[in-house]
């Protein structure tokens, strides 16, 4: 076992943990559920979810590619991974309940069996950015959380973690901040004291952690932020 071991050992966990979250609100969904719209534009509850499993498997690739150093795309093509999403959508609570079970149990299971000293091995995402298999955790948590608030079923971003938050938040303000081309923002989290900026500073947005995270991924009008907000680009 590395050093990393037990870090890695805790983030599987929350991981665990939150899928179990998503699993058992999905399970007191309906069939009529199933086809109202996510919050996500065209995209119903049913894409949500099929897309959810469908990552699960994408990622159990990525650390196959890691565990046995034989290159595996996270997704054969872009038109597959929306094929599947589209083919995936319009079945059954019962189908799309099992099937993301399945997958999240594969991906877990995989992970929690990868030798510690792959875990540092180079693989790349779906945009060709290459990354450590270790970031793939990472990449798992984001979908479900985020996701989960997504399917519109009562689980907010209030709800997320304060360290999910403590760690999306700069992430997300160093992501945009590339895109910002007017007069930038501070951005000022008013319970944990977090300070970061987007271009160059001309004001301040300021808010909750959660409430400006879930503002920055385009999860939240940002209507409960103070400060003039700008127009921000799609986060994908």
């Amino acid at each position: 076992m590395t050093s990393d071991a037990p870090e890695l050992t805790a983030q599987l966990d929350t991981i665990a943990a939150a899928t179990g979250r998503l699993l058992a609100a999905v399970g007191e969904l309906t069939d009529a559920d199933l086809v109202e719209p996510s919050l996500l534009p065209g995209w119903t509850r049913g894409h949500v979810l099929a897309h959810l499993s469908r990552n699960a498997d994408s990622l159990v690739n990525l650390l196959l590619w890691a565990r046995t150093g034989i290159e595996t795309p996270q997704y054969a093509s872009q038109f597959l991974r929306e094929a599947d999403i589209e083919a995936g959508a319009p079945r059954p609570l019962r189908e799309q309940l099992e099937d993301l079970t399945a997958a999240s149990e594969r991906w877990l299971a995989l992970a929690r069996a990868m030798p510690a000293e792959r875990w540092p091995a180079v693989v790349r995402n779906r945009k060709g950015g290459e990354m450590p298999a270790t970031r793939v955790l990472w990449m798992r948590l984001l979908e479900v959380e985020i996701h989960h608030v997504d399917l519109n079923i009562g689980y907010t971003p209030a709800q997320w973690s304060p360290d999910f938050v403590a760690r999306l938040l700069p992430q997300s303000v160093a992501e945009l901040d590339a895109t910002i081309t007017g007069p930038g923002r501070t951005i000022t989290a008013t319970d944990t004291g977090y300070t970061g900026t987007l271009g160059a500073p001309v004001s301040t947005v300021s808010g909750p952690a959660c409430a400006l995270t879930a503002w920055l991924i385009g999860r939240s009008p940002g209507t409960d932020l103070t400060g003039d907000l700008p127009e921000l680009a799609a986060w994908k």
